[in-house]
């Protein structure tokens, strides 16, 4: 099977697998060019609520295929960073779940999700040093707010591997999985965001990546939305919540 990006939507979930499992799900430059689109069109299906990131056969992303690299590197460091900021923007919550290795342009999509889940014996790098290659500023800063500087630092310098504890003491994931424990625990996380309110996760994305602009826009979203009266009644009458507001597409 050639590499490639398979994607299906079920509950509310939109599900991307990186799949080159010969190469650890390595990322050619059709799939970097691939990703944009289809987290376009998954942000435009008024279906999806939640999108979780996985890789094929027990390995979440390995980097770029370093076949891809040999013709022009700033080309294809151009169209990783077109792919990850497009994964950053994407504009409902995103949840990568990484099993095996999480490495180069695999952290670089990582990084770009809202959350990280890890299954123990994941291991974790960032790898430009071992190649020569100045890492982008805008995924150099995204590592930093992850992170902190010292790790990021470490982690750039080196270019050396982290175990998925380490990887959860720096901030660089959110929680760490028991071997076997990965998709369930996904499938159960993924379950909890869609039921929650799109209007609070949409502004909290926001503001948690630094918009300072949009206090008033938001504060009027809610006060036509009607969200906070509906959940405020679902509380009182001890019942789950039905939210109407929900992220409007580009078209």
């Amino acid at each position: 099977m050639d590499p490639q990006l398979q994607h299906s939507v079920a509950e509310s979930v939109a599900t991307v697998v990186i799949s080159h499992p010969e190469k650890r799900n390595a990322m050619t430059a059709a799939m970097w060019r691939a990703l944009p689109p289809l987290l376009g069109e998954l942000a435009d299906d008024p279906a999806v609520r939640v999108l979780v990131l996985t890789g094929e056969g027990g390995t979440f992303c390995a980097g770029a295929d370093i076949s891809t690299l040999r013709g022009s590197p700033q080309e294809a460091q151009g169209l990783a960073v077109r792919a990850e900021e497009a994964l950053a923007a994407f504009p409902k919550p995103t949840l990568a779940a990484i099993g095996g290795h999480c490495v180069g342009g695999g952290a670089q999509l990582a990084a770009a999700c809202d959350l990280r889940f890890a299954e123990e014996g994941a291991l974790f790098g960032v790898t430009p040093a071992k190649l020569g290659i100045v890492y982008p500023s805008s995924s150099t800063r995204r590592l930093v707010s992850l992170v902190g500087p010292a790790t990021a630092k470490y982690l750039l310098f080196s270019g050396e591997l982290i175990d998925a504890e380490r990887a959860l003491r720096t901030g660089l994931v959110d929680e760490v999985l028991p071997a076997g424990g990965l998709g369930k625990r996904v499938a159960e996380f993924a379950r909890v965001l869609v039921s929650r309110s799109q209007l609070t996760q949409a502004a909290a994305k926001e503001f948690a990546d630094g918009r300072t602009d949009r206090d008033a826009h938001w504060a009027a979203q809610a006060r036509a939305s009607g969200d906070t009266a509906e959940g405020v009644a679902a509380f009182l009458e001890r019942r789950q919540p039905r939210f109407g507001w929900s992220v409007p597409t580009s078209g």
